[in-house]
């Protein structure tokens, strides 16, 4: 182990210099070493793994590496390690507040275990979600497919080049968080029937979502228990113009409760509603689904099912994490409960 000699003053040129932006340097570790008065391998060993110097050692490269503003390339580093401490997240619809959480929880779990998150969407297209995991899988340790769209069979072949988790879908052979939509809708229906309602309309979101299939489904259920009648509606994009674009179907189906696939379609739809004069919610209630950041700056707010996106953006990277660890569950899905928020949009039907 090489221990310090005494410091040297930071160069302000020098062979280790690397040329920057605008005619600025960047510190290498022959920088560091020069300030610390060590060897380069021994700033190497001290920022690739800690706890390989002495602590005296270390205090002094991190604070020559401060002194320098030095950043670690990962790129560099991946060289002999093979990794970049890099993942990629893959989200279906980067404007869509579903997904807001779900990007914070990742962002969350990945700088606590020195990771750092790389983000795509694939603005509702199986192609370009393809296009992008492949490209990032170039660069990334593993990836994450929030609400994928492409097909089983090309998740299970990006798993074969590096670790792949799946948010909102579950796909054999690959690890897998999901809300259980079950409970949520569950609770949302019985509150419909309690309130006097007896025909519920389901508005599908898009027909590659897995999820918006498992939906329907626990609709169906859930209004077969309490003896309702469920009606689907298609939309044609999972957005507030979506919703908006339903309403005329929703009138027309003669249904007096609806539940939508997400909350943007049923804030759409309430917004289009009132616009013709509908009460919501004496005439029709309107009851929307993950409980996104401004549910409740609707007038009336919006009851909604929550879903626990930012739970399950965590759960997902750190199944990530601890796959690329050599500890994580190569497959499995990971399931988390939804519940209704009861808020001014549903309530006792008025003949």
């Amino acid at each position: 182990m090489t221990e310090p000699t005494a410091p040297h003053a930071a160069p302000s040129s020098g062979p280790g210099k690397k040329p920057g932006r605008a005619g600025k340097s960047h510190a290498t570790i022959y920088d560091i070493a020069k300030v610390a008065g060590v060897n380069p391998s021994t700033v190497s060993r001290a920022l690739s793994k800690p706890g390989r110097v002495s602590a005296k050692t270390q205090k002094l490269i991190e604070e020559a590496a401060a002194g320098l503003d030095y950043q670690v390339n990962p790129f560099a580093r991946a060289l002999p390690t093979g990794r970049t401490n890099t993942f990629g997240l893959i989200v279906a619809d980067i404007t869509n507040p579903t997904f807001f959480d779900i990007i914070r929880g990742a962002e969350t779990t990945a700088t606590g275990r020195d990771y750092t998150l790389v983000l795509a969407e694939s603005a509702e297209s199986p192609a370009t979600e393809l296009t992008a995991a492949r490209r990032l899988m170039a660069t990334v340790d593993g990836l994450i497919l929030a609400s994928p769209r492409m097909d089983d069979d090309n998740i299970r072949a990006l798993a074969l080049a590096k670790p792949v988790v799946v948010i909102n879908r579950e796909v054999e052979g690959i690890p897998c968080v999901v809300p259980d939509v079950n409970k949520g809708i569950g609770e949302a229906v019985r509150s419909m029937a309690s309130n006097g309602h007896r025909k519920v309309a389901y508005v599908a979101g898009p027909p590659q979502s897995w999820m918006s299939e498992r939906r329907w489904e626990g609709v169906q259920a859930a209004c077969e228990w309490s003896r309702l009648e469920a009606v689907r509606l298609e939309s044609s994009k999972p957005t507030v113009d979506g919703g908006r674009q339903t309403a005329r179907d929703v009138r027309a189906s003669g249904a007096t409760a609806v539940l939508t696939y997400n909350d943007l379609l049923a804030i759409g739809l309430m917004q289009e509603l009132q616009a013709a004069g509908i009460v919501v919610p004496d005439q029709i209630s309107i009851v929307g689904f993950d409980d996104i950041f401004g549910a409740d700056f609707t007038t009336p707010p919006l009851t909604t099912v929550r879903s626990p996106l930012g739970e399950c953006g965590e759960a997902a990277a750190g199944r990530l994490l601890d796959l690329l660890g050599g500890s994580g569950e190569a497959a499995g899905t990971l399931r988390v409960e939804t519940e209704l928020v009861l808020r001014g949009s549903s309530g006792r039907f008025v003949a």
